[in-house]
């Protein structure tokens, strides 16, 4: 992947996290709070992040343990499919965690080692900002509720967020076209 495309994935994904959030969309808004719990989103959210991360155990090089790969690919798998049964809750932010994840590592591999472009680091900052919320997330996913919940308290506060977020989105927009 090119560093112009890894910036612009990002930039693009906050302007759209961003919009509905600052025009205040209701149905945007309804469907954000019932996200967490939702299990719809559990199924599409953590299927596909299981998904690609097995697809990843599947392609370790022996150097990664790839000698033991068909061990490792049922042992998750079981964790992934047993996952459904015995922790339903939140199970919608484990899997959006889970992208997070392993997003990350395609777009940080796109600016690395490349030291003469500083303005990567703007790029790599907000993926950096995502890793750590999504391994905080994955750890307590009711707090993904609780944001919720504190940022729809008040309208500016999302109108706010939803500004911030569009911000950071145009930046990375007009930094990918400077490399």
């Amino acid at each position: 992947m090119s560093l112009t495309v890894a910036t612009l994935i990002p930039g693009l994904l906050l302007l759209l996290l961003g919009l509905p959030l600052l025009l205040n969309h209701s149905g945007y808004t309804a469907m954000l709070k019932s996200f967490p719990r939702s299990t719809a989103a559990a199924y599409l959210f953590f299927g596909v992040g299981a998904a690609w991360f097995l697809y990843a155990i599947w392609h370790l090089s022996p150097a990664d343990f790839g000698e033991y790969r068909t061990l490792l690919f049922i042992g998750f798998l079981l964790v992934a499919v047993l996952s459904f049964k015995c922790v339903p809750d939140f199970l919608a932010v484990r899997g959006l965690a889970t992208l997070v994840l392993m997003g990350a590592m395609p777009l940080l591999e796109a600016a690395y080692m490349e030291y003469n472009k500083p303005q990567r680091l703007v790029m790599v900052t907000a993926v950096y900002l995502a890793l750590a919320g999504a391994i905080w997330l994955g750890a307590q996913p009711w707090r993904l509720r609780d944001f919720f919940t504190w940022l729809f308290a008040q309208p500016a506060r999302a109108r706010g967020v939803g500004g911030a977020l569009i911000g950071y989105g145009l930046l990375l927009a007009v930094v990918a076209f400077t490399y």
